[in-house]
């Protein structure tokens, strides 16, 4: 038995007026690792974002003191969230969120590394209750850690499914421990992990960003035999309007350092340009926005390969997302010309779980997925 019973809160909350911010906020309650009022308070202090390492880091000491160590642990982590690779306290406060983590949650999961040029990537198992019903493959995508999605992982190990969460080069450990770059040849760490652990018949869950590489890899990995997308998008660059795009690479090309200064002015106005380039950077660990921004513009159809996709497939998608337009979401069912099946659930208001990757109703998408994986032939 599991020492802590996660529950997944139900609405999408006003935590912060910026929505850089009050997303984050939203994601670590919705979960079930954050206190309500903790959240307020935080919503209510932070303004910028060295406040908001201050005052997540504090809200982490008060919840360790106060033996609320998985409180403590994931305001570890929320501190860590918008810091630096520069800045010290990173990996500070990355090992006192993981250390804090597994002292809570140690004597049920299993941690492994998987080889991987040259360096590894972390992964956690969690066995299945009962009878098993299928093995589960989870990753996430441009900013999480495996461990924010134990309670996913937890819920579907409870509904009968085997779970493997891993960190992709990029993501969580791989990078900050192993120094491995973001790839859009999300196969390759996908086959490493299916060849380490001797997998042949896989469903393949992405989140976030994560949605559109779990499809990536099902276009060329024949062992995942089921896809579940949440919170992604068929073409990135679509994201852009198209003279922007345009723009962008006629910059890229003939004026790149015009265009480099020009990022860096940006990053200086707004929280959410500075945050959104500053962990591309980071995880491409490139040196400058232009070249980051080019990991970016190879993350479109074309590259996808939808076309090459022919598992049954469940698309997730919330009404309201603020970082994937909710009319993009067709251009997905249309590229899927080869798939087995295709189910999309939309997520509307009315279910508190229309935001980005279902928060604000996670118990909600979980009960979806359990229910379509149910139905699917093993």
């Amino acid at each position: 038995m599991s020492v802590h019973d996660f529950t997944f809160p139900t609405g999408y909350h006003k935590f912060h007026r910026k929505s850089l911010y009050n997303f984050q906020f939203n994601r670590w309650h919705s979960l079930g690792f954050a206190r309500y009022e903790d959240m307020v308070e935080a919503g209510k202090r932070i303004n910028n974002f060295d406040q908001w390492k201050t005052v997540m880091t504090e809200l982490a000491e008060r919840a360790d003191t106060e033996e609320r160590l998985l409180n403590a642990a994931i305001y570890y982590r929320g501190a860590e969230f918008y810091v630096r690779e520069e800045d010290p306290d990173k990996h500070r406060l990355y090992e006192k969120f993981t250390s804090l983590f597994y002292g809570i949650f140690g004597d049920e999961i299993i941690r492994d590394e998987v080889p991987y040029e040259g360096g590894a990537l972390p992964i956690i198992q969690i066995p299945a209750v009962g009878e098993q019903k299928g093995t589960i493959v989870m990753h996430g995508g441009f900013d999480s850690f495996i461990e924010e999605f134990y309670p996913k992982a937890r819920y579907l190990s409870d509904h009968g499914y085997e779970v493997f969460a891993f960190e992709g080069p990029g993501q969580g450990g791989a990078r900050r421990k192993f120094g491995l770059p973001i790839t859009n040849d999300w196969e390759k760490p996908v086959g490493a992990v299916l060849d380490h652990l001797k997998l042949d018949d896989v469903t393949i869950y992405g989140i976030s960003m994560g949605g559109y590489w779990c499809l990536r890899a099902a276009a060329f990995e024949p062992r995942i035999k089921r896809v579940v997308s949440s919170g992604g998008t068929w073409d990135y660059m679509r994201l852009m309007p198209g003279w922007a795009n345009w723009l962008m690479r006629f910059f890229a090309t003939h004026l790149r350092d015009y265009t480099n200064r020009k990022s860096y002015k940006a990053m200086e106005k707004s929280d959410r340009q500075a945050w959104m380039i500053w962990n591309l950077m980071y995880i491409t660990r490139e040196s400058t926005p232009m070249d980051a921004w080019e990991f970016m513009e190879m993350m479109n159809g074309v590259n996808q390969h939808a076309e090459l996709i022919t598992q049954d497939v469940l698309l997730l998608v919330s009404k309201n997302d603020h970082f994937i337009p909710f009319k993009r979401h067709h251009l997905q069912i249309q590229a899927l010309t080869a798939a087995r099946s295709v189910t999309e659930y939309i997520f509307e208001q009315d279910t508190h779980a229309d935001h980005h990757c279902q928060i604000g109703n996670i118990g909600l998408a979980m009960e979806t997925i359990i229910e379509w994986l149910d139905k699917q032939a093993y």
